[in-house]
């Protein structure tokens, strides 16, 4: 698993506090034989 970098909190907690829900941090994506990791994962509940 790759490190995070030194904004990886800050931004999570942006994003928290603008109302996104974080769902995996980090997500691991598997696709035949590549691994890929993102930051964050990442959801907002749109209301109408």
């Amino acid at each position: 698993m790759p490190a995070k970098d030194i904004y990886h909190n800050a931004v999570k907690n942006a994003l928290i506090k603008d109302g996104w829900t974080i769902i995996v941090d980090p997500y691991f994506l598997q696709y035949e034989d590549a691994e890929l990791y993102a930051d964050l994962f990442i959801e907002k509940a749109l209301l109408a």
